[in-house]
């Protein structure tokens, strides 16, 4: 028995042990991806005329990301999203130019190249310099850091100190700039118009699914009351904008030596320096005095001479962009033609672009559309097909329109198509040109989202609301008043829809995301469809039976609901391992295409995949 259970023992020693030495070696690999991230033996190189072309006056490229992470989300771009973008920017000739490069082109009229980038990331993360500084070393990219300095007082680890700065400076491939002292909002209204005054960053995250678009930023505006009538003298107002600058001023000068040249004024596009003519003088008399330079508008990213040096314009590109996104942004921005990505050439070659950009990467396709228009694609050789079947998970995000053709002729007056367009579900039939709506199913209600009316969802606008005041109450008194509020608040009865109250439907923002997973049989006279392995619809009747090729496309749906980057009308429709093969009932029947990975690829990507999952567990625990 005692041998029993020192076998048991040593297995178990050694079992652990294994764990203890996987364990360290994950940590031995964060810890040198942080290293190689921050440690540099390289210096950035001004560009020169051979690695520039100078053709005539052809402006400049602003480009301000909010954030960088290692994997990315919807807000902050991921690092290989971030080296993507750029990457394709080096290859078709742009270089980065410098704050003293802009100044020079506005002040001495001093020529930039052709294709000349200026490169911003806004909010001073401190993960936005660990996951950037490499990228900018590799591709000899300088950009400007934008901070906060009231942060500097807070001692946030999440963004850069001023010690942190000064050494970000002395790697050469950054300059500084600033976002203003604070971030904080003022005159803020939720969604039903319940007047909510002054939000903190933390008081605004948590209430931001409930707001509209009526706010503004700290000192761009009078402070205002429900009504719209200012709660404070013009002298007043003076004092709280000018003690914000003076601030800046201050704690810039004490941290790090100097006030940074580069200002961006939060918010942007107001057409002058605020929401008020006072407001906008009392801004502008301090960005002269302190910055030499402002950016004051937001959606384009294309700067030229006759612009103001204080009126410049940024694009702040999203996280979500494929490469191919910013191209064509770009491309419609400066009116001139750009060399779009591709990716897998051999998978390109199936596939003819007939509007718009197409890169395949992986198992994945992305079309992306003109600006406000579409993007299509036909299958090469499918003409000849009447009946298929097709499996896609479709990544684009809800807001646009992601489509599959089947049975199609070459000028598409005649199909079957089934499509997503802004989170619906449709299938449409198009004979002698004229379409007709088959099917029409809300994805929400697929998947058994219960409807919510507008009573229950101020309710929730209202209980969210009292609940932040509570938690972030300057004084105890103030706490105990929203406690009792809360209680009552949480007492109130909302009328449901099934008691006849009108439903609420939110309005889809440009940010969220999509997934959905389409399984299509198409048979003779009968379609069906799965979304996400449940069943759509059985067996729908379909008249037309002639055979016709496949044809994919994306389109624009619309500007959407969003706080930002209000200019954006160019849709990534995202199709992943699709697969589209005859439906003959044959044991071996034609693929037509499939981009998921094979054999080894498939393996080694499976891999890969597990040991990134890996990696960020531990950042994210450890």
């Amino acid at each position: 028995m005692m041998i029993s259970n020192q076998k048991f023992t040593d297995r178990k020693n050694r079992k652990k042990l294994i764990r203890v030495v996987i364990q360290i070696m994950i940590i031995l690999a964060i810890i040198f991806i942080g290293i190689a991230a921050l440690f540099t033996l390289k210096n950035y190189e001004p560009y020169t005329e051979k690695d520039a072309k100078f053709s005539g006056d052809k402006g400049f490229v602003s480009l301000a990301y909010f954030g960088v992470e290692r994997i990315g989300n919807q807000n902050l771009i991921g690092e290989k999203r971030l080296r993507e973008h750029l990457q394709a920017l080096k290859e078709i000739g742009y270089v980065t130019i410098t704050q003293q490069d802009v100044l020079n082109y506005y002040q001495s009229g001093k020529k930039l190249p052709e294709k000349s980038l200026f490169l911003i990331f806004e909010d001073g993360r401190r993960d936005t310099a660990v996951f950037s500084q490499k990228i900018l070393e590799d591709l000899n990219f300088k950009a400007t850091m934008l901070t906060y300095p009231e942060k500097f007082e807070k001692k946030d680890p999440k963004f850069l100190m001023p010690k942190e700065l000064i050494e970000l400076e002395k790697t050469t491939f950054w300059e500084m700039g600033t976002n203003g002292y604070r971030l904080a909002f003022i005159n803020v209204f939720d969604r039903y118009n319940n007047y909510l005054g002054e939000l903190s960053p933390l008081e605004h995250a948590r209430i931001a699914p409930y707001l509209g678009r009526k706010y503004n930023h700290y000192v761009m505006d009078y402070i205002r009351d429900e009504y719209g009538i200012p709660k404070e003298s013009n002298a007043k107002m003076k004092k709280r904008i000018s003690y914000d600058y003076e601030v800046l001023q201050d704690i810039y000068t004490k941290s790090i030596g100097y006030v940074p040249n580069m200002y961006i004024l939060m918010h942007s596009n107001t057409g002058s320096f605020g929401n008020n003519d006072k407001v906008s003088a009392m801004n502008e008399y301090w960005i002269k005095t302190l910055f030499k330079m402002n950016f004051n508008r937001e959606g384009f990213s294309f700067n030229q001479r006759n612009s103001s040096i204080y009126d410049l314009t940024r694009m702040q590109p999203q996280a979500y962009w494929y490469t191919n996104h910013l191209l064509m942004r770009i491309k419609y921005d400066i009116n001139q033609d750009l060399e779009f990505v591709k990716g897998d050439l051999d998978k390109q070659k199936t596939w003819e672009t007939l509007k718009g950009a197409t890169e395949i990467q992986g198992e994945t396709m992305i079309l992306t559309s003109l600006p406000k228009d579409k993007g299509l694609v036909r299958l090469k050789n499918s003409s000849d097909f009447e009946d298929l079947k097709a499996s896609v998970i479709i990544k684009g995000n809800k807001l646009g329109l992601q489509k599959i053709y089947f049975r199609a002729d070459e000028t598409l007056n005649r199909f079957l198509s089934i499509s997503i367009f802004n989170n619906i579900l449709y299938v449409t039939e198009k004979t002698d040109g004229l379409e007709k709506e088959l099917f029409k199913l809300n994805l929400d209600k697929h998947d058994g989202k219960e409807s919510l009316s507008i009573p229950e969802d101020k309710k929730a606008a209202e209980i969210r609301e009292l609940e932040t005041f509570v938690k972030y109450a300057d004084s105890a008194e103030k706490a105990k008043i929203y406690v009792e509020k809360l209680k009552d608040k949480n007492l109130e009865n909302a009328v449901t829809v099934a008691e006849g109250a009108e439903e609420y439907i939110p309005d889809l923002s440009v940010h969220e995301k999509g997934e959905r997973m389409l399984s299509m049989f198409l048979k003779g006279d009968q379609i069906s469809i799965m979304v996400d392995g449940k069943e759509a619809i059985k067996d729908l009747q379909v008249s037309d039976r002639k055979a016709g090729a496949v044809y994919l496309e994306t389109a624009w749906g619309g500007y959407g609901w969003s706080q930002r980057n209000l200019a954006d009308d160019v849709y990534d429709g995202v199709f992943e391992k699709l697969v589209i093969t005859e439906n003959t009932g044959a044991e071996k029947e034609q693929i037509l295409f499939d981009s998921r990975r094979q054999g080894i690829d498939a393996i080694l990507f499976k891999v890969k995949q597990l040991w990134e999952a890996l990696i960020n567990w531990f950042i994210v625990n450890l």
